[in-house]
């Protein structure tokens, strides 16, 4: 054989390996997709990961012991479920209730796992986000204008896309909306009216959800993306360019309300969610004065009172994943969340603005995460799939950063040991 025709054979190992990656990338792009289609529980999402886990595991799916403690602390946020539903004399749904929440712990520590090995996921995953909020928005905005069958794609006149809640439809639709203003801000300058585009669109359906939760974290993580933004440079020029990009997204945003207000039945509806505090919120027993009775209740039942099971006591549920925690997962599961959550918020600030190359999806993750940390007091988060993916992808971040320092010393390592002479 010539030495021509060997050095053109093909490694079937080489080939194998790179398919395997290729199938690994085509499926946690679809399995991020479908974090846009939650009508019910258990989700396409739950079924496709359900069979996707198990398989990568197969492969060597490995839990560093940076993610472990995240991996431990929701395990016993689980637990603390169990105990509190000890305290229940029916137990209803609650044993499928405690599976979803187990679930959906192991697809956070999956992701935490899998960006750990696999760092250029991170652009895979927030594009498939946001390809995904595109198509649940598209089917929102298209059910409130009535473009489909009766009251499909919406709930009280608000667009809820493929969720059964406009109040998780539209927080679901921010970490897109923030990655398409961070690539305005940051991004290439011939792919701005792209990204600007996108962000008008996402805009429209978190804006049609009618959700004050939702508006609030819209808000909230464009302040602290722009900010964060102007404190990581230390170039005058690039802090130039965030605050007239800043101004001109601003502008775009502020003109796609005008136009939206003066739509048939947007203006009434606008008014009436703009307010701060609706009927529901200050009545008698309204969500307001249901955190005062949850926090009574909750000193008194340290083992909890049983997942769901305010809400049956009181006609509607916490709306505080705190009180959720205390209630639901009984003080165990409280001290573990609130662990957990203290660890993820500390420990991705202080990496947050590392050169790294993942680090602007971290940035993003983060500041989005924060801002549902902060919304978790008026509504419950527990079972939102997007919110563990959050948590997945700070974790991952984490342990990416453990892996680096690592590899930064054994490099300074070897490099003085070839400077001393034999």
């Amino acid at each position: 054989m010539s030495a021509t025709t060997t050095a053109h054979e093909v490694d079937p190992a080489a080939v194998n390996a790179k398919l395997i990656a290729m199938l690994a990338s085509a499926a946690i792009a679809f399995g991020v997709f479908l974090t846009g289609f939650v009508v019910n529980e258990p989700a396409p999402y739950e079924l496709f990961m359900a069979g996707l886990i198990p398989v990568w595991a197969l492969f060597g799916l490995r839990i560093s012991r940076t993610v472990a403690p995240m991996a431990l602390l929701l395990v016993l946020f689980v637990i603390g479920g169990m105990i509190s539903m000890t305290q229940m004399a029916e137990l209803r749904d609650t044993p499928l209730y405690l599976s979803v929440t187990l679930f959906l712990a192991l697809t956070g520590v999956f992701f935490a796992a899998v960006l750990e090995s696999r760092p250029d996921l991170y652009n895979l995953i927030f594009w498939s986000w946001t390809w995904a909020a595109v198509a649940t928005a598209t089917l929102g905005i298209a059910g409130y204008f009535g473009l489909t069958p009766g009251e499909m794609f919406t709930l009280y006149d608000r667009a809820a896309g493929a969720f059964k809640d406009p109040n998780v439809f539209g927080p679901f639709l921010v970490l897109p909306a923030i990655f398409m203003l961070q690539k305005i801000l940051a991004g290439r300058s011939a792919m701005m009216p792209f990204y600007a585009a996108i962000l008008v669109y996402l805009t429209a359906g978190i804006f049609l959800s009618f959700s004050r939760g939702a508006w609030g974290l819209f808000a909230a993580c464009g302040v602290m993306m722009v900010g964060a933004l102007y404190i990581q440079s230390s170039s005058n020029l690039f802090r130039l360019r965030i605050i007239l990009m800043s101004v001109v997204a601003l502008t775009l945003l502020a003109v796609a309300l005008m136009v939206a207000i003066q739509l048939p039945g947007v203006a009434d509806l606008f008014e009436s969610r703009a307010q701060f505090a609706q009927e529901y919120d200050t009545s008698r027993l309204g969500r307001f004065a249901r955190f005062g009775i949850g926090f009574q209740m909750a000193m008194e039942h340290p083992l909890g009172i049983g997942p769901l099971e305010f809400g049956q006591i009181l006609g509607e549920d916490t709306h505080n994943i705190w009180l959720k925690a205390l209630l639901d997962y009984s003080w165990l599961g409280f001290v573990a969340y609130l662990t957990l959550i203290v660890l993820t918020l500390a420990g991705g600030f202080r990496i947050l603005f590392r050169d790294r190359p993942w680090q602007p999806f971290l940035l993003a993750a983060y500041v989005v995460f924060v801002g549902h940390v902060l919304l978790g007091t008026v509504i419950d988060t527990n079972h939102w799939r997007h919110f563990y993916l959050l948590l997945g992808m700070i974790w991952g971040a984490m342990a990416l950063e453990v892996r680096w320092q690592r590899s930064e010393v054994a490099s300074r390592t070897g490099a003085l040991r070839h400077a001393i002479p034999a």
